[in-house]
């Protein structure tokens, strides 16, 4: 599956870039919400996302890179998001933001950033619909793949199947027809590409050959 990232898109045109992911084979629209604290970056808000989800007919994946993120489920819920992401770093309670995030009718994920392992999610599996492991540093797109991350989708692959759980893997950061067969050997069901899709003159064609990698 391919999820391509609205962060890259052309914000000036951006009923006609939603409009091509519309026609094209892609499975989710990925939106990046940051706010500046959490990482050092801001993409924008609920406006941008409704929005979108005015013009999208693929479902809405929102990664929440954010402060607080258990203030606003309901809110992202209004706005479209069908799936709703939170940070392991940026959270003491987990499983009550994930409950929130179900009972709200949305499917709820959870990230992880680079430097943190899968094993944290041991108590957490059994509770989320997507495990969203970055391949970069969040807060910015356009960053180096992270090598290590073929290893960490094979791990996490490997205690899904070990636990029995049908949670889906996806990443994001990085993401381009050079690595995408490699992270669906290691176990990847959704991949996020930003850069590679938008900056190519031919997009559609990039997220086919996504899917078909």
């Amino acid at each position: 599956m391919i999820a391509p990232s609205v962060l890259s898109a052309d914000f000036g045109n951006l009923a006609r870039d939603i409009d091509m992911l519309n026609r094209s084979a892609c499975d989710w629209i990925h939106c990046d919400i940051m706010d500046g604290n959490f990482v050092p970056n801001i993409s924008f808000g609920f406006p941008v996302l409704e929005a979108v989800a005015k013009v999208a007919t693929k479902p809405l994946d929102v990664h929440l890179m954010i402060e607080n993120p258990d203030r606003y489920v309901t809110r992202f819920r209004d706005a479209g998001a069908d799936w709703l992401s939170i940070h392991w770093e940026n959270n003491r309670h987990h499983d009550r933001v994930i409950n929130q995030i179900r009972e709200s009718g949305m499917h709820p994920g959870i990230v992880l950033n680079p430097g943190t392992p899968v094993e944290v999610l041991m108590d957490l599996m059994g509770l989320v619909d997507y495990v969203l492991l970055m391949s970069v540093n969040p807060g910015f797109g356009g960053q180096k793949f992270i090598e290590n991350t073929y290893a960490k989708v094979n791990r996490l692959a490997h205690l899904r199947m070990e636990q029995g759980h049908r949670f889906l893997i996806q990443v994001d950061g990085g993401v381009s027809a050079a690595n995408a067969s490699k992270l669906y050997e290691a176990g990847a069901d959704v991949l996020v590409a930003g850069n590679a899709v938008f900056a190519s003159p031919d997009p559609m064609a990039v997220i086919k050959h996504l899917k078909e990698a």
